[in-house]
């Protein structure tokens, strides 16, 4: 006789979309605000969250927006490592050796012969031309960079799209548990009637077995719809991170988020290409593929290098007499300077393939691209077609409820006065609940379409 209202998944988002209607009456209750106290005190435990502090709280606890942030600090270390591949290589080295026995002596003659040698040496590299490879390297570091500060940005967008469409998720459900529990009320009104009229012999027992009956079925609505708060609002608090939903509760929906404007598709679309952080993302990624492509052509090109090195030594030999470790030090001094070229001839085709792997990476890239753009113009357009579709169940839905609610008036009226029976008096109450719930549903519909196309064309909410 009741159904509960239930969300489906649409769109490229995981986005609620409120279905069903609820049986009550409350007429001179208004679904559009919040009364305090309806609900238990274990929700209302705390300070209330605004949407604005749950989506910085979600976006600074979220595990992916983390791991895309260690991404980040890779590509600095990536830029940091690229500068340092155009310093030379300094290095150092000391040998000491013994030998004992017979050795081969200055005379070409073998004599038993014990020996010492000590040396020690300095080295050092450059890169002068590399095949530009270290300049390219560097330039592919630094854009690789910037897409992966892109991809950080663009996983915060999909947490704050994810913290609006269930923060309202939340707020519609409360509202639908604030109907039911004022649904249950009145039927328990309606019974106790009900029940003196019986004793008064006016009606008979068939009446009050309905209206009993009526009471059973209201109380389960408000308690499915009392869970599907505590479920929307658990999922609420796991999109934040947190560890339960007790004490955890939000404000009421603000003037600003229901009076916001609806501005074409074309103009969301075009300001949501120079400011959404997955199009730029992807943007990047076709500079990065080119980027990758410069630097694997870069096998073609010969390298250069420079290098330099200068040691020394110190020679023993026993029954002979020796010069001393200093004298020797100087004596055996030596410097050494040298410039060594690579011209690449043939490598297997291990350049050749490579060349052509970036220029297939850098084709996925583009496809990518033009793939985003498209799917972020359908997301802009369904979202603006939703708006549209709400707004215009808003105003049909307002007339049927004004409607209903006379109707439901004149109901009353003549079921008090007993020139009509409870199946007529329930279904005017149908048929007047089906109306609220549609202008319910319509609103939050509205208002979170309207939030996600201001998400796209200002980035700065």
């Amino acid at each position: 006789m009741k159904k509960i209202f239930k969300s489906r998944i649409f769109g490229n988002k995981s986005l609620p979309l409120f279905r069903g209607h609820f049986q009550t009456f409350f007429k001179s209750f208004s679904l559009l605000f919040l009364i305090a106290g309806i609900f238990p005190p274990d929700l209302s435990a705390g300070e209330a969250w605004s949407l604005d502090s749950c989506i910085s709280y979600a976006v600074s606890h979220n595990i992916n927006v983390k791991n895309r942030h260690l991404n980040v600090v890779t590509g600095e270390l990536d830029i940091t490592e690229a500068k340092d591949n155009f310093l030379p290589n300094v290095s150092a080295g000391a040998s000491q050796s013994f030998s004992f026995g017979r050795g081969l002596t200055a005379d070409n003659m073998y004599a038993n012969r014990n020996t010492s040698q000590f040396g020690w040496s300095m080295q050092m590299s450059m890169p002068v031309f590399q095949g530009l490879r270290n300049v390219r390297t560097l330039e592919y570091a630094k854009t690789n960079y910037r897409q992966l500060v892109e991809q950080w940005e663009a996983a915060k967008d999909d947490v704050t799209l994810a913290v609006i469409a269930q923060y309202l998720q939340v707020l519609y459900y409360q509202e639908i548990h604030k109907v039911a529990l004022q649904q249950l009320e009145l039927s328990n009104i309606q019974l106790k009637r009900q029940r003196d009229l019986l004793e008064a012999g006016k009606i008979p027992e068939l009446d009050i077995l309905q209206a009993e009956a009526q009471v059973a079925q209201d109380e389960l609505t408000s308690v499915t719809s009392l869970n599907d708060f505590d479920l929307a609002l658990l999922d609420l608090a796991q999109l934040l991170e947190l560890d339960s939903s007790e004490g955890f509760f939000i404000m009421p929906l603000s003037s600003e988020l229901e009076d916001l404007p609806l501005p074409s598709p074309e103009f969301v679309f075009q300001q949501a290409l120079a400011t959404n952080h997955t199009i730029l993302s992807s943007r990047l990624g076709v500079d990065v593929a080119a980027k990758y492509l410069k630097l694997m052509q870069s096998g073609y090109l010969p390298s250069l290098s420079f290098s330099a090195g200068f040691g020394s030594s110190y020679y023993k030999t026993s029954g002979y007499e020796n010069e001393t470790f200093g004298a020797q030090m100087r004596h055996n001094l030596s410097e050494s300077l040298g410039f060594s070229l690579n011209i690449p001839i043939f490598d297997a085709f291990s350049t050749r393939n490579s060349i052509r792997k970036a220029k297939v990476q850098q084709i996925s890239a583009q496809l990518q691209l033009e793939d985003a753009e498209l799917q972020l113009y359908k997301t802009i357009k369904q979202a603006h077609a939703q708006a549209v579709a709400a707004d215009k169940r808003m105003k049909s839905s307002a007339i049927a409820e004004k409607s209903t609610g006379a109707a439901l008036d004149a109901m009353r009226e003549k079921y008090n006065y007993g020139k009509a029976n409870a199946t007529e008096f329930e279904q005017a109450k149908t048929s007047y609940i089906q109306a609220v719930s549609e202008s319910v549903q319509a609103k939050y519909e509205s208002v979170l379409r309207r939030r996600i196309l201001q998400f796209y064309y200002d980035s700065s909410k």
